[in-house]
């Protein structure tokens, strides 16, 4: 019988495939770029609603509680917006005084 545990797995697909390439992924580099597909998603998403909440605003026509909504939409939109660019900057400092890139996933050696 076939011990399951001791033997490998082989994942990679087969070399001249238009897969071959994704053989060489890891686990952090696929974490990393789900970070920053995130971070970019996200600013898109806000910088969206801003817009839709401007374009709201201007068709309110001068009514009151239409012009509130927009506003409010407005401002959740730009403090999304602080918090995703926040945390990008928060990302780029770790990695200015610590050298620990969160984007690439490399951690220095000691």
């Amino acid at each position: 019988m076939k011990n399951l545990l001791a033997d490998t797995i082989d994942l990679k697909p087969p070399s001249g495939n238009a897969f071959a390439p994704l053989g060489d992924l890891t686990i952090p580099e696929i974490v990393a770029a789900f970070i920053r597909l995130t971070v970019v998603v996200a600013a898109i998403i806000f910088f969206f609603i801003l817009v839709i909440g401007g374009i709201r605003w201007i068709a309110s026509g001068g009514d009151k509680a239409q012009t509130e909504t927009a506003r409010a939409q407005i401002t959740s939109a730009l403090i999304g917006l602080v918090i995703v660019f926040a945390a990008w900057a928060i990302v780029a400092l770790i990695n200015t005084f610590f050298g620990i890139n969160i984007f690439s996933l490399v951690l220095p050696t000691v």
